[in-house]
């Protein structure tokens, strides 16, 4: 089975994030031909064209990160119906400046846990449409709304749900197998 590398994201910045616990389950659960890690966006400051000549170098460790996996996953809670502001600015970031958006062909998937019975369904929409334009292939479906409760997924990854657990194992299974045919009809350049 080929390897793949891929990088996930944890869209929310709080310490201690119900997204940042699944993204830890996935990790957990993900296939053994996946290598997860994390692609931390915290100290990118707000981005701005004015950079655009010149990245500063947490920015260019950033988009190198990017450059540096195969595929990229998103984690990411839902903030007023969108994605958290932190995520957005990642995302301009990466895709700047014109010509070197690091998502392009770049296979990804969106998943999301929630206290609400919707999960985090709106928020992926928008993220939806912003992968579109950044021109990185979308893992539609399966598509992933978690309602998160209170012990659903422990601080180490594990899910006390068995019913979740295999969801969440058969949502990564999924995605590596989407990493697969993306990749066949785009391979990654060296």
């Amino acid at each position: 089975m080929t390897q793949y590398k891929v990088g996930y994201f944890v869209g929310s910045l709080a310490t201690e994030s119900i997204n940042r616990k699944l993204a830890k389950a996935l990790v957990r659960l993900a296939p053994e031909n996946l290598e997860m890690s994390e692609i931390p966006f915290r100290d990118l400051p707000i981005y701005s064209y004015d950079y655009d000549a010149d990245f500063p170098q947490v920015a260019r460790d950033f988009k190198a990160a990017i450059a540096g996996v195969d595929a990229v996953l998103f984690v990411t809670p839902e903030y007023n119906r969108s994605i958290p502001g932190g995520l957005k600015n990642a995302i301009d970031w990466a895709s700047r400046p014109y010509g070197q958006n690091a998502f392009t062909r770049k296979p990804s998937a969106i998943i999301g846990t929630s206290p609400g019975a919707i999960g985090t369904a709106v928020g992926q929409q928008h993220l939806k449409s912003i992968l579109s334009f950044c021109n990185s292939p979308l893992m539609n479906a399966v598509e992933a709304y978690i309602q998160f409760k209170p012990g659903l997924i422990s601080d180490d990854g594990d899910v006390s749900v068995a019913a979740t657990e295999t969801f969440l194992s058969n949502y990564m299974a999924e995605f590596s197998n989407f990493i697969g045919r993306v990749l066949t009809v785009f391979p990654r350049q060296p």
